[in-house]
């Protein structure tokens, strides 16, 4: 009798040896049956054959974390975890598609250590995140340069006023929004190995124009260029990380990711401290000199990504990673195996392929993602317009460019950390729910007390202490993917959850108005508001979960272990809603 592993992400075939929904064939009997025998098929001369399929791992032997790995710890051990790819019937109907970039890899017999498996990850993060996490500071650079550029007259030079730079900003996250589910849509056809670096050299080029601003008009057409090119690259690098990792292990490198977003804050806060004293060189403004030089930057960068960045695991050769590529066939093994045991669905689609209109369709209609979708709607938007405006606000308090500059960089440190602290906590605890509305529980004193103290007749320094003990919260990274549960989903979710947030930083920056300045009396008592209504949002959301995964385990608990067999081989239901499939909260 074999076990089904709930929770383990899954893809249905629809009857062994028939077709896909989008016409492509699956494994025939024989195929399959060579992919499933019990000898050990690693490609690898250095491997000796087996007759019999070696032990799995204990999970719980697996250690997460360095500082949770001591004397118990055994790097030789079995890391190989079982899946449902331990039962050759059920096995064949998660098995990966014929075209599957990886298929020669895929062995559901290889066992691997752990002491392999770790030192195989530390090699992805320098061979692979590294990199992503340097794409993502040159995206934040190109993004959010324009606060330094406040500091240096930049509204005053174009003729603009604050109303003017929040049109600006909401333009921005209008085209961003808009191009997030078509950004996926191409970058899942051409493979997000080739769109990445499009991006980012298109992007820039607009960037380095921003050199040439004369008005109101130009401001504008440049912000909405700049988030129709620039949209769907973070769903797009999500994408293509889920390549290389696991899904906790994924959610903690979105956190290294979203901290190298502050790293180039506070990167571009120096930058800026230095390029802006080249105001009057040749008789320009500071901050068009930012522009130029920092577009550069991402220019050089997106030309090293066409490059830097392999399809796939096993498709990393080429003319400049070396003609045997990055990994050896070993690894490639463990790499590939490892990730599929954990989730089936990742062999359902390969990474050449596009998105089909039924499946797109069959993904906006996921009313489980919901709200997930809801919450990135507004969980941001009680610290996002004093953090829009921290640059303006320090000018207002006296301080002047190159001050402000340099005193924007402590809450971007904070920041950094604190989101780590968070991230690690999320995975040490299991709980996402309440670790995420951590954020919002720091915030609400600081809110508070922006609706009942006038900071205009406080000390500065105090005001900028508050402001930025404000801005250190976490962002919430990773839930979302998990709850998607299959590639097709996972894609079009990743999108949809982005442009909720862009949405919601279309709210924020809409809050802050002229005629409320300088306090801004109405746009607090608005910010307090929302971050009572998220407490409400995630305890909501939680319950939903629970509510969903407790459905779930009634009906799974009345089946008997054949009858979950024989559901397994023949359900239409597909990705999250599967009753295997358990969400995280």
């Amino acid at each position: 009798m074999s076990t089904v592993f709930v929770g383990g992400s899954s893809r249905r075939r629809d009857s062994y040896g028939s077709s896909h929904s989008d016409g492509s064939s699956i494994l025939l009997d024989e195929q399959a049956e060579s992919l499933l025998r019990p000898e050990k098929k690693t490609n690898d001369p250095d491997d000796a054959a087996s007759s019999e399929i070696p032990p799995l791992g204990l999970p719980h032997r697996e250690k997460r974390f360095w500082f949770q790995r001591g004397e118990a710890y055994d790097p030789q051990a079995i890391a190989t975890q079982p899946s449902v790819f331990d039962n050759p019937e059920a096995a064949k109907e998660y098995l990966p598609r014929p075209d599957w970039e990886n298929l020669h890899r895929f062995d559901p017999s290889a066992r691997w250590t752990w002491g392999e498996e770790y030192k195989l990850i530390r090699k992805v993060d320098v061979r692979i995140m590294i990199f992503a996490c340097i794409m993502f500071m040159a995206l934040e650079l190109d993004r959010a340069n324009i606060t330094q550029a406040l500091t240096d007259d930049f509204l005053q030079d174009l003729h603009l006023t604050t109303n003017d730079y929040n049109l600006g900003n909401t333009i921005f996250k209008f085209s961003f929004l808009c191009a997030e589910v078509p950004s996926q849509l191409v970058s899942k056809w051409v493979g997000p190995d080739r769109w990445i670096p499009m991006q980012m050299v298109l992007w820039s080029i607009v960037a380095v124009n921003q050199y040439w601003l004369q008005g109101r008009t130009s401001f504008l057409l440049c912000r909405s260029l700049l988030g129709i090119l620039q949209g769907g690259f973070i769903p797009d690098v999500i994408l293509y990380l889920s390549y290389f990792y696991k899904h906790h292990e994924l959610t903690l490198r979105m956190g290294f990711f979203w901290t190298a977003m502050g790293l180039a804050d506070i990167i571009s806060g120096f930058l800026a401290y230095g390029i802006l004293h080249l105001r009057g060189f040749h008789g320009q403004s500071g901050w068009r000199y930012l522009f130029l030089f920092e577009g550069l930057l991402t220019m050089s960068m997106g030309l090293l990504a066409f490059v830097l960045m392999p399809a796939s695991p096993t498709q990393t050769a080429s003319w400049f990673r070396g003609k045997n590529g990055w990994f050896t066939p070993r690894e490639e093994i463990i790499m590939v195996n490892r990730v599929i045991r954990e989730d089936p669905s990742k062999g359902g689609m390969h990474n050449r392929q596009a998105i089909t209109p039924r499946l797109l369709w069959q993904c906006l209609k996921d009313y489980d993602l919901w709200p997930l979708y809801i919450l990135g709607l507004t969980f941001q938007v009680p610290m996002t317009p004093p953090q829009q405006y921290l640059t303006l606000s320090l000018r207002g308090l006296g301080f002047d460019t190159f001050q402000t500059n340099l005193l924007a960089i402590p809450w971007t440190a904070f920041h950094m950390m604190n989101m780590m602290i968070i991230t690690y906590l999320a995975e040490i605890l299991q709980e996402l729910t309440w670790v995420a509305v951590s954020g919002q529980v720091w915030a609400l004193p600081f809110l508070i007390f922006f609706n009942v103290v006038d900071t205009s007749q406080m000390n500065k320094w105090a005001v900028w202490i508050i402001t930025t003990a404000l801005l250190t919260h976490p962002i919430q990274v990773g839930w979302n993917s998990r709850n998607s549960n299959a590639v097709h989903s996972r894609t079009v979710s990743a999108a949809m959850y982005n442009m909720c947030v862009q949405a919601g930083g279309i709210i924020s920056s809409n809050i802050y108005r002229q005629d409320d300045a300088p306090r801004y009396k109405s746009g607090s008592r608005v910010l307090l508001a929302v971050n009572l209504l998220n407490m409400c949002l995630y305890a909501a959301t939680k319950t939903y979960y629970m509510y969903r995964n407790g459905q779930r385990d009634r009906k799974w608990s009345a089946m008997t272990e054949d009858q979950q067999l024989q559901y397994i081989a023949k359900t239409s239901d597909q990705g999250n809603k599967r009753l295997d499939f358990r969400f995280a909260h």
